[in-house]
């Protein structure tokens, strides 16, 4: 994984963005860890679903360091870089980045590696084909 502090703009394909929502707060106003992992289990797995063309399935979150807090409103924007593909499997860093709330400067959030394998139709390993 890289340094989490060294990359001054988002690195990767941007897999998805969302607003964070009162509902997804905790009792100081501040969002779930929780709910961003979330998302980038999701945004992850959309990208590994691409390069394993078809189901996968989460197995590993590696590393994770939360930064800064995300306010209600902030535009949670998930960034996707493979770092490798094995047999049946597909390892990726998922950045979080939003934007600060006072001067529009991006922020990054927390990453994380997220490891996917694909499956069949069963629920299944299956090989990737390349």
């Amino acid at each position: 994984m890289n340094d989490i502090d060294s990359t001054p703009m988002p690195q990767g394909d941007l897999a998805l963005q969302v607003v964070a929502m009162p509902r997804d707060t905790n009792a100081s106003g501040d969002i779930y860890g929780g709910w961003l992992v979330s998302q980038m289990d999701m945004a992850g797995s959309v990208t590994a679903a691409e390069v394993a063309g078809g189901r996968v399935a989460t197995v590993a979150i590696e590393g994770m360091v939360f930064l800064t807090p995300v306010h209600v409103g902030a535009v949670v924007a998930c960034y996707c870089d493979v770092l490798e593909v094995g047999r049946s499997s597909v390892r990726i860093v998922v950045e979080v980045w939003i934007n600060s709330k006072h001067d529009g400067e991006p922020i990054k959030v927390t990453e994380g590696e997220f490891v996917f394998v694909a499956i069949d139709e069963k629920g299944r390993t299956r090989a990737i084909s390349n």
